[in-house]
């Protein structure tokens, strides 16, 4: 039985040392392993360079370079015939000339710059295939009317005033009418005031051509003629008017009378919107005049300064019902004019009134 037990083991026995050896592939031909590359040591950085180092953006990497093999060895490359680079060459490529644009009538590349008129804007439309000419002549001239040359008008009541006094009531009225397009337009305005009983004081009416001089202001010419006070008066017209910045609406002009008396008049106004509807407009205007003239009762300089500021609640965009308060002063020689016919020279009022436009 002994000796059964120890015959088993023997084969154990003689097979632990082969498996407990390390393998080693050294010593199998043609299974050398080169060594490993050593790095160099990384030279110290100067001073001034490890100072900026939280500025420098990492360098690109960059794909290193194929070794050459060292004397003995195989070249891993042998037999590949790799061609050697050729720089690209731009210029025999077509549009890819470099340096000055080319003139016309010159060629690049196989390209000729063409040198004679564009050509012609194609005319065979296929709506004339279903379509007389004479439908399609009126479909083509709307559309030319609806971009660019569509005329539109406009009739504004910017001021209608009552003026409630002690006296007798009084009221005023200003607006303005135009014609036209963007560019060109005809204007009417008509501006005045009365006292309740003793008819209209001050009556003026006046006819204007307006041209866009920008987007935002019109250069207007033309004649204003003054049905009251008496004795009438006409008068050659040269103006302005447009929006300012900030939205300021602003209008000026200069008259030349029949008589040779010159005179101006300078009008600003801004819309303070306290909500959507309900808006505060501040309103100034200012009356000069070159020369004095008793007739009418107007004197040289600064002849009178309106001031005003109306609230208005805004029912439709077109319709505008509002209150305020206006002060109106003469000046100069103006003032002593009124002085002499028993005026008032200075003179605030309550108005109610209505703002409205179609």
């Amino acid at each position: 039985m002994n000796r059964l037990v120890v015959i088993s083991l023997l084969p154990l026995a003689l097979a632990a040392p082969a498996m407990a050896q390390t393998m080693d592939h050294s010593s199998m031909p043609g299974m050398t392993m080169p060594a490993a590359p050593t790095k160099p040591a990384a030279r110290p950085a100067k001073p001034e360079a490890a100072a900026h180092q939280h500025q420098a953006a990492p360098a690109p990497a960059v794909a290193p370079k194929p070794e050459t093999p060292a004397a003995g060895e195989a070249d891993p490359h042998a037999g590949h015939d790799m061609p050697a680079e050729t720089p690209m060459d731009h210029s025999a490529m077509p549009g890819m000339a470099m340096g000055a644009p080319a003139a016309a009538g010159t060629t690049i590349g196989d390209l000729e710059v063409p040198t004679g008129p564009p050509p012609a804007a194609p005319s065979d439309h296929a709506a004339d295939r279903l379509f007389s000419p004479a439908a399609m002549a009126a479909a083509r001239g709307q559309l030319r009317r609806e971009h660019g040359g569509l005329s539109s008008s406009m009739v504004m009541a910017n001021i209608a005033e009552w003026a409630p006094q002690s006296g007798k009531d009084s009221y005023r009225w200003e607006g303005e009418a135009w014609f036209g397009g963007d560019i060109h337009r005809l204007v009417i305005k008509t501006e005045g005031e009365g006292v309740v009983g003793d008819g209209v004081e001050q009556a003026e009416l006046q006819a204007l051509y307006s041209r866009a001089i920008g987007p935002y202001f019109n250069l207007q010419a033309g004649v204003r003629h003054d049905f009251e006070p008496h004795p009438t008066r006409t008068y050659a017209t040269v103006g302005f008017e447009g929006l300012a910045p900030y939205w300021f609406e602003v209008s000026g002009a200069a008259f030349l009378s029949d008589r040779g008396d010159l005179s101006g008049r300078l009008e600003g106004s801004y819309d303070q919107r306290i909500t959507q509807r309900l808006i505060l407009q501040p309103r100034a205007e200012l009356n000069l005049a070159a020369s004095n003239d008793a007739a009418t009762g107007m004197g040289a300089g600064l002849s009178n300064a309106e001031l005003g500021l109306r609230l208005r609640y805004e029912i439709r965009r077109e319709f505008a019902p509002y209150i305020g308060v206006t002060y109106d002063r003469k000046f100069g020689k103006t003032a002593d004019y009124s002085r002499a016919a028993g005026e008032d020279v200075e003179d605030a009022r309550l108005v109610f009134g209505l703002r409205a436009w179609f």
